[in-house]
Order: C-alpha cells, then sequence, then structure tokens
C-alpha cells in the first residue's frame, strides 16, 4: 500500500459489519489509517478503543435525521488534515476487496483529477466472509455499473451512476467538490448531489477495475418505505439547487403505494412513513 492513503467510514450501529470491515482492512491493507465518524453513536468508541489504527469521531445526530453528508465531510476533513494522499470512503457495510486501495490508488496516479468508483458485489444473506481470500470467489459486480477487469480503467462514466458505498478522492479533488452538501439529512440525494456537483464542474468519473468491494447483506426495502420523510424533503433540496428532481424511479414506487403525491410544486408525503432504521443501502 502506499503511504498517504486514509480510509474514511461513517457509522451508525452495524457495529459487526463494522467490526469484520476492520478486520478485512487490516488484513488487506495492515497499517492503513482508518477515520471512522460515529454519527450519534457513542458506542463506536469502545468498540474500537484498543485499535491503534483508527481515529473515531464523533458526530452527533439531528432531530430530522443521521447528518450522512456532513459526517462524510467530517471524517474526508480529518484526513486531509492528518497528511492524506488520496481518501477511500467505504460505506460501513463494505468489506474491502485485497485489490480496493491498490486498485485506487493506481488510479489516483493516472487521473488524480476525476471521481474514483470500484465495482460492488452484494453478498447474499448469510454469507459472512472473514478471511480476504474467500472474496475473490463472491465477486458478482452489480450489473447496472461497469466493472473494468483489474488494472483496466473506464473513464468518462455517467455521473448518475455514482454512488457513495464506495469511492476515491485526491486532497485537489475534493477542494474542486466542495465536499458533501450538508443541507441533506438522513437518507437519499446527497451523494447523487455530489456527483452533480462533480459533473458542474467539470470533475469526471472514473470506474477503477479491481477495486472491488464486497457489501454485506442486511434487511432493505424496496422502495425504501421507511425512509419516505427524508426523501421527499431531500429531493426538495436537489430540486431547488439543480432544478430537477432526483430519485424518480423511487418517487414512481412511493407514488403507487400511496406514500407521495405530487402536488403544484413537486412530492409532498401522502402517508405516515413505515417506521424502520436511518441508514438503508
Amino acid at each position: 500500500m502506499a503511504e498517504g492513503t486514509v480510509v474514511v467510514t461513517v457509522a451508525h450501529g452495524r457495529h459487526e459489519h463494522l467490526l469484520r470491515q476492520r478486520r478485512l482492512l487490516s488484513e488487506v491493507a495492515p497499517g492503513t489509517p482508518h477515520v471512522v465518524v460515529a454519527m450519534d453513536d457513542a458506542q463506536i468508541v469502545a468498540l474500537l478503543r484498543d485499535d491503534p489504527h483508527v481515529g473515531v469521531v464523533e458526530v452527533p445526530g439531528r432531530p430530522d435525521g443521521l447528518p450522512l453528508a456532513a459526517a462524510r465531510n467530517a471524517g474526508v476533513s480529518t484526513a486531509l488534515d492528518s497528511g492524506a494522499e488520496l481518501v477511500v470512503l467505504l460505506d460501513v457495510d463494505c468489506l474491502p476487496g485485497p485489490g480496493l486501495l491498490e486498485g485506487y490508488e493506481r488510479a489516483a496516479a493516472q487521473v488524480p483529477d476525476d471521481l474514483l468508483c470500484g465495482p460492488v458485489t452484494y453478498l447474499p444473506e448469510g454469507v459472512l466472509p472473514e478471511r480476504a481470500d474467500e472474496l475473490a470467489g463472491l465477486s458478482r459486480p452489480h450489473p447496472a455499473r461497469p466493472a473494468p477487469a483489474p488494472g483496466e480503467l473506464v473513464r468518462d462514466g455517467d455521473h448518475d451512476l455514482f454512488w457513495s458505498l464506495s469511492f476515491a478522492v485526491t486532497p485537489s479533488t475534493w477542494r474542486t467538490l466542495g465536499g458533501f452538501c450538508e443541507e441533506y439529512v438522513g437518507y437519499g440525494g446527497e451523494d447523487t448531489d455530489l456527483a452533480w456537483t462533480a459533473r458542474d464542474r467539470g470533475v469526471g468519473l472514473t470506474w477503477v477495475g479491481g477495486a472491488q468491494a464486497y457489501h454485506q447483506w442486511h434487511p432493505v426495502s424496496s422502495p425504501p418505505v421507511e425512509h419516505v420523510v427524508d426523501i421527499v424533503r431531500n429531493a426538495r433540496v436537489a430540486h431547488r439547487r439543480w432544478g430537477r428532481w432526483p430519485m424518480r424511479g423511487w418517487f414512481a414506487e412511493l407514488e403507487a403505494l400511496g406514500l407521495v403525491r405530487w402536488e403544484a410544486d413537486g412530492p409532498v408525503v401522502a402517508a405516515e412513513s413505515v417506521p424502520g432504521p436511518t441508514i438503508g443501502s
């Protein structure tokens, strides 16, 4: 691993997923600094207290949801303040493949001004890898996004396909982007906004072969009905900023379920949301 790479993860709950991520990251990239941002979760400090390669940053929750955008910004700021030359943001549910950091580091050397995204495999229920050598046989990258061969890059990617599950940025790219917009709170929209910002500011999107991550299974709703209040609120933020509506597929499904209706100025919540967790897929 190159010196100067720092991993950032934001978390609330999902402690077993976080610990499994730590175990595999320690195996595939021993000694790599890892900033974990605990969103309204004091238990994470105790959970990682004895891990010498982790720094925990605590971010309080907000009445209207978890501050995902602000937490990611806090994590990246901490990484950059420590001298990071490349920041890899990895969702708490994602396990790092053996080539994840090396893939991002090679890509950053070639296209340092792009958003760098690696393929993600969604693991089925009950599959709980405990060693890195178990991962290669599980690789089934999400079919809706490019999955280049190891060592290959696919440049000029569609910004609308960006996801925050696994991506990397250099300090200069992060400064160009200005970070995540912290007006987004709770589930949905903040990663779309970052991608639209990238497109607006001339930051390309490159898909990085070999930078594989593996998403650990957890229950989800499709569409994410438990997040309908967040989705409507954040979509309105996006429309005000960009003049277009994000998450249109979700809105079509939520409308069909009677949870959302469209009025003259956009979507509104039409029914009580289903109680559930504040972080989804």
